[in-house]
């Protein structure tokens, strides 16, 4: 494979520099960023380098700045004390640890060296599972959106859909190395997940198995990231600013650390600790969160996405009813699992959330008050105008005009479309549109 270094100008033969083909013998080599280490670079590739753009526009201010700790709930006290701390913590934050879960000590160190052990497999091992097949269920691979993405992060996954689905995963399917501690680990994380959308219901005020009858825990898959030790972590990034396209994410990491979410506009540490849990899930937030490349590693994550990746639902999802009213309308518009995932993998991590393409178009409103003195009395005519095409007139509203006195009417009635095509016929000239419509005292 070639590999072209970030610290080569584009001078000689540089100015011929092949993006595609760069992306493609690294994707061919089906060794992933492991085998780069494996061969000794000491430049990181150009596919790699985060842009000085992106740097400059998409990092908030650094997180020394603020004085801020992770919320950790132990789920082992009073339940009504647990359902509040997870409500606080997910619509403040989007983001907290579980500790005293269920989950035993040791198959949470297995489940991470069996991760570890897989990623460092010898390459032709590991290239039997490689794969960019949507609908594979077990998979290992390197940037899902390697083409697509500005820059490639620093990062291997082995993927696996765990179920269940119409047809489900078959022990033989999982690499040997890691296949008895997967499904281990798969089936007590269920439970756990279970466990917290009923907690995630009520905080909600909602019955504890309501999430769990739209069918959030009908499938889940684990995905086993591998973080290399980067030659010059400070021009990548191990995972790009992203929010996770599930209904709840439960993330397992080793002691080194380098994930950070997003917090008021600010980046924040989340620190191991030891035997936690972290769960991520506008009223509860998706979380932003990355992870940072670094010179030390392997750093090693294990995160259970609750979603439907072959699951055939025909569910529409979008705001629960039950929490929808004029004072708290909905924010996202309905759409399945299917072809939100579908959106997800076409864009890619771009620092840009996947939620953004669902939000509802809220009208725009701008509105003209005017008051002049008629019959000794002072008269409020009020015109709104708002971007949805609308075929309803808009004039004076009436329970503003005066009862007693005949109205003075300041604007003509008209169109959403009309008083649109003359803002846009009369362009930005320094007048207001308005004036147009006046009526002609």
């Amino acid at each position: 494979m070639v590999i072209t270094g970030a610290g080569e100008s584009l001078t000689g033969n540089s100015v011929n520099y092949d993006r595609f083909q760069e992306l493609k013998a690294f994707d061919d080599s089906k060794a992933g960023v492991k085998g780069l280490v494996d061969a000794s670079i000491a430049k990181l590739p150009r596919i790699f380098v985060r842009p000085p753009e992106e740097v400059l526009a998409g990092d908030p201010i650094p997180s020394k700045n603020i004085q801020f700790t992770i919320p950790v709930i132990d789920l082992s006290t009073r339940r009504s004390d647990v359902v509040a701390g997870v409500r606080c913590a997910a619509e403040a934050v989007g983001f907290f640890q579980v500790v005293n879960h269920g989950i035993g000590e040791r198959v949470l160190e297995e489940m991470l060296e069996a991760a570890r052990g897989f990623h460092e497999l010898p390459r032709e091992v590991k290239a039997e599972y490689y794969s960019r097949e949507p609908m594979r269920k077990v998979k290992f691979g390197s940037n899902f959106d390697l083409y697509k993405s500005s820059f490639a992060n620093w990062r291997d996954t082995l993927f696996c859909v765990m179920g269940p689905h119409p047809h489900p995963l078959q022990p033989q399917e999982l690499p040997p190395l890691c296949r008895d501690i997967t499904i281990e680990y798969s089936k007590q994380v269920y439970k756990l997940g279970v466990t917290l959308f009923g907690l995630l219901s009520e905080a909600l005020g909602l019955k504890p198995d309501h999430l769990k009858g739209l069918e959030c825990v009908k499938e889940h898959a684990l995905l086993s990231h591998y973080y290399p030790a980067c030659p010059e972590p400070e021009l990548t990034m191990g995972a790009s600013k992203h929010s996770d396209p599930d209904f709840l994410t439960i993330l397992l990491q080793d002691h080194l650390g380098g994930l950070q979410i997003l917090h008021q506009d600010q980046w924040i540490d989340v620190p191991p600790l030891p035997g936690a849990l972290l769960m991520s899930n506008d009223r509860f937030k998706s979380v932003e969160h990355r992870v940072l490349a670094s010179h030390v590693g392997p750093r090693v994550s294990v995160a259970c996405f609750f979603t439907h990746y072959f699951y055939p639902s025909t569910m529409i999802n979008g705001p629960l009813e039950e929490l929808l009213s004029e004072e708290f309308p909905p924010v996202y518009k309905e759409t399945s699992v299917q072809d939100f995932i579908a959106y997800y993998y076409e864009k890619g991590l771009d620092g840009n959330s996947a939620l953004t393409h669902f939000k509802l178009q809220r009208e725009n409103f701008c509105a003209a008050l005017s008051a002049s003195k008629s019959y000794g009395a002072e008269s409020i005519c009020c015109m709104l105008f708002h971007l949805y095409p609308s075929t309803m007139s808009y004039g004076p509203i009436k329970e503003l005009l005066s009862e007693d006195d005949p109205p003075v009417s300041v604007y003509k009635e008209t169109s959403v479309r009309d008083f649109i095509a003359y803002c846009v016929e009369k362009g930005i000239d320094g007048n207001s549109a308005l004036t147009h419509f006046k009526l002609q005292r």
